[in-house]
This record gives structure tokens, C-alpha cells and sequence, in this order.
């Protein structure tokens, strides 16, 4: 395992956390809402912020899991090095298109943070919170699509999927 698909697992996990305190928080919110006629002012900002944050920092790991989702009607049909080399250029396109979210995302981020935007919300949180999961988790794709690219090489991956037709 490399460092980069380490570093993936990790960010995935915390993610799974996130996606579970989203819950909690969503849980605690209906109960304090319809039971006490006491809504909070914060389990709503806050289980949004956790559901970005986790779907941005598990996207890398579920490409190692291939997880991700896939429509392979067509490439199935073709040999396994026709299908291999869709596989490379799946990856390349992941590749590429992730490091341009990750760049113009962290100028976003950037100047978030720079200006201090804030949510205009009663908690009135920074932006830059939000916005920095986007480089940070479009980042980690892209490095571990170029992980996932050069161990293509020795592998017999056909698909970046898990095919369930």
C-alpha cells in the first residue's frame, strides 16, 4: 500500500465519522424539533458541512475499492485490452479533471479565506471551512488516480467499477 492510497484510507474514514455525526445531528435535531418544540440553530450548517466534507475526502479510497460508479453496457463488450485501455483513459480523464477542481478550488478557498467570507447563517460560520474540502479532496483523487494508473500496468483491471449488471 502507498503512502498516497494510506493517506486515502485515512481520509475515507474520517469521512465515514462525518457521514455518522451527520446522522447523530440530524437524529438530535427531529427529536429537539418535534418533541421539545426546541430546534437547534446548528445541526443543520453543521451535518451540511459534514456531509461535504465526507463525500469529498472518501472519493480517493472508494477508487482504490472501485466503488465508484460505472456504466461499462458497452466496454464489456470489447476485448480486455480494448477494455483495459478505457480503464487508463477513465483514469486519466479522473486524473486531469481532479486537478483542475483541486486548483481553481483552492483559488475559491483562497479567497474565501483571504476576504473572510462568512454563511450568513445564525452561526454564521466561514466559508473557507466548506471550501476547503474541495482541493483538499479533489487533490487526493487525482493523486490516487496517478496511484491507480501506474498500477494498472501489472494488473488484468478491466473496469474502475464494480460491475453489477
Amino acid at each position: 500500500m502507498t503512502i498516497i492510497t494510506r493517506l486515502s484510507q485515512i481520509a475515507c474514514t474520517i469521512g465515514a465519522l462525518l457521514m455518522a455525526a451527520t446522522g447523530v445531528m440530524l437524529t438530535y435535531e427531529v427529536v429537539a424539533r418535534y418533541f421539545f418544540i426546541r430546534p437547534t440553530i446548528w445541526a443543520a450548517e453543521l451535518s451540511q458541512l459534514c456531509l461535504i466534507w465526507g463525500c469529498l475526502l472518501a472519493m480517493a479510497y472508494l477508487l482504490t475499492l472501485r466503488r465508484h460508479i460505472t456504466v461499462n453496457a458497452v466496454t464489456a463488450l470489447l476485448p480486455l485490452a480494448a477494455q483495459r485501455l478505457c480503464t487508463a483513459l477513465a483514469l486519466i480523464v479522473i486524473i486531469v479533471f481532479s486537478a483542475i477542481v483541486a486548483f481553481w478550488g483552492f483559488d475559491i478557498f483562497h479567497d474565501s479565506f483571504t476576504r473572510g467570507r462568512t454563511t450568513g447563517s445564525l452561526l454564521n460560520l466561514p466559508v473557507w471551512i466548506s471550501e476547503a474540502s474541495v482541493p483538499l479532496g479533489f487533490g487526493l483523487l487525482a493523486l490516487q488516480g496517478v496511484v491507480e494508473l501506474i498500477g494498472l500496468r501489472g494488473s488484468d483491471t478491466t473496469s474502475l467499477g464494480a460491475s453489477h449488471e
